[in-house]
């Protein structure tokens, strides 16, 4: 399911989920420190300092959001929750401006990095 992020000089690459501060909001935009699910190339991000990806959130009301794809369960204050990327928001950040770091997770797994991939397709329709 979840991968271990490999060590050396760290810029985030495809699959890797990592932090970033989601901060300035408007409106229904997510807020604050948040995992973040990496689409965007390794070496896209180190030459833009941009990331492209999809918000991870352990909001329960996800489970029946057709535009979330529920990704295993992470322990958030030792209480295993169910997290969910969801493919309905994508974004752009400046990685090396908002501080991002890797997060404990690691890597998305192949599998589930594909039905993500699937249902954003869906939205975007590429």
């Amino acid at each position: 399911m979840l991968e271990a992020a490999s060590a050396g000089v760290w810029i985030p690459e495809r699959q890797d989920i990592i932090w970033i501060d989601c901060n300035p909001q408007a409106g229904q935009e997510m807020r604050d420190i948040h995992p973040f699910l990496e689409l965007s190339p390794k070496i896209f991000n180190d030459r833009t300092s941009l990331v492209i990806g999809l918000p991870m959130t352990t909001a329960a009301y996800n489970a029946d959001n057709p535009f979330a794809v529920a990704v295993g369960k992470i322990s958030k204050r030792k209480i295993e929750q169910p997290s969910y990327v969801l493919c309905n928001q994508p974004k752009s950040f400046d990685w090396r401006v908002r501080g991002a770091k890797p997060h404990p997770l690691g890597k998305l797994g192949d599998s589930l990095f594909v039905q993500v991939c699937e249902r954003l397709n869906q939205i975007i329709q590429l």
